[in-house]
């Protein structure tokens, strides 16, 4: 018997690495100049702690030979970038041609969730389909702008480009949670950082990589399993929920890849000094 479950581990273990390997990097764009309060990222964080903020997006080259973007950076001449105060900017296809791929080279981005900081980039990969949250996009191409408050952190230019890439057949709509949107990766909602933001799982053999983007601000979060302030999220047990569900899934506890948090970058192997590779 012991054997069969051995033999029946073997496979199980030559089946998933069958599937084929993906490779991940993670690629920074820009800074903030100076650390800044773990308060600002964390409910009831401490103040006296402060965290270098990164400003980043990932690639995915498949098995395949297919290069996927999670979330597309953002273009400086943005207003809000300007009032954030961005530094040490690189366009993020400036950044992505340090590994030799040219912007008309991405097949598709995956978009966690529609802040100017994440989505601005799109216009600079003209030939990729586009992934987002179905209840993302509508309700932030319609019902959010009816309210007296205007929704933060959402640049007009960026709805209008949204609407444009729907109307020429280049966005693809996710469906709510745990959703199989290309062989191998996988989205999930929940933690409701914009109106419904998702997160991605990359199955890559025997391994689980999850990219929470803004789902997981900084490691902080995870660590202590605290959610954002109020303006971080929508659904804080949900957040919250959603960071114990990554621990459920992520094949290594490094595996899980926060939003903002430069620390990430000192975890990988460095490609250069912009950009690491996680598998």
């Amino acid at each position: 018997m012991k054997y069969l479950l051995l033999f029946t581990g073997i496979l199980f273990s030559v089946l998933l690495n069958a599937q084929g390997s993906f490779e991940i990097y993670a690629l920074k764009y820009a800074v903030l100049k100076a650390p800044t309060p773990v308060s600002n990222w964390v409910n009831n964080g401490p103040e006296k702690d402060s965290v270098s903020i990164s400003f980043h997006f990932w690639l995915i080259k498949s098995p395949e030979g297919k290069n996927i973007l999670v979330d597309a950076g953002c273009r400086i001449d943005l207003s809000n970038a300007i009032d954030f105060g961005l530094t040490d900017y690189e366009r993020p296809d400036s950044v992505l041609l340090r590994l030799g791929i040219p912007a008309d080279a991405v097949s598709d981005i995956i978009i966690s969730h529609p802040h100017w900081d994440h989505i601005d980039g799109l216009p600079l990969f003209p030939g990729a389909t586009v992934w987002m949250q179905k209840e993302d996009y509508t309700y932030y191409t319609g019902e959010a702008w009816q309210k007296p408050v205007k929704p933060g952190g959402i640049a007009p230019r960026n709805v209008e480009f949204l609407l444009q890439l729907n109307m020429a057949g280049k966005l693809k709509l996710a469906d709510g949670d745990n959703k199989e949107i290309i062989k191998g990766i996988t989205v999930f909602t929940g933690s409701r950082h914009t109106y419904n933001s998702q997160y991605v799982v990359v199955q890559s053999g025997v391994n689980k990589v999850v990219i929470a983007s803004d789902n997981i601000w900084i490691y902080y979060n995870l660590h202590k399993m605290l959610p954002p302030p109020s303006y971080g999220t929508m659904n804080a047990a949900g957040y919250i929920k959603n960071m114990q569900r990554m621990k459920t899934q992520a094949s290594k506890p490094q595996y899980i890849l926060p939003g903002h948090d430069d620390a990430m970058f000192k975890k990988f192997p460095a490609i250069n000094e912009r950009i690491i590779r996680i598998l």
